[in-house]
């Protein structure tokens, strides 16, 4: 097993910071904690690269319709390199004006972070893959089970 990584805190809050401005639906909110040259791979395969360009194409995305929020739980950070780091997540998302997730929805995010110096850490790559898991329904259900226990009551 590979050990938690020193930082890990500065990474986590990094990805919370992601997740909070793509649930306040502010493309510049998301796009600040990318390095310069960042790339996004979206859950339908879309590329953004660029720190400017994010903020532009996710500007635009928020603005043509309502986007789901996202609800997450990090499974792990750790390092890959001096200066470099992996997180993983599960992730669901609750469809705008709707109250509970839609588990065809849930994705596995990986982001890699790099540090710019002094423990500035940024995200150099964020993927969203869909978690379908074929077959395996109930490991689908579960996570939808756990990602529901993270949702305050309504």
């Amino acid at each position: 097993m590979t050990a938690a990584h020193p930082y890990e805190a500065k990474i986590s809050a990094l990805y919370a910071s992601f997740l909070d401005g793509w649930n306040r639906r502010s493309g510049a909110a998301v796009a600040a904690g990318f390095a310069d040259d960042g790339d996004v791979i979206g859950f339908d395969g879309t590329h953004h690269r660029g720190r400017l360009s994010i903020a532009a194409d996710l500007r635009q995305v928020f603005g043509s319709h309502e986007t789901p929020a996202y609800v997450a739980v990090i499974r792990s950070v750790r390092p890959v390199a001096p200066g470099v780091a992996l997180l993983l997540a599960h992730a669901g998302m609750i469809p705008a004006g709707e109250g509970d997730l839609d588990p065809e929805l849930h994705s596995v995010h990986s982001m890699v972070a790099v540090d710019e110096g002094g423990g500035r850490w940024k995200i150099s790559l964020f993927q969203s893959t869909p978690a379908a898991w074929h077959g395996r329904e109930d490991a689908r259900d579960a996570l939808t089970q756990e990602l529901r226990g993270l949702l305050a009551p309504q």
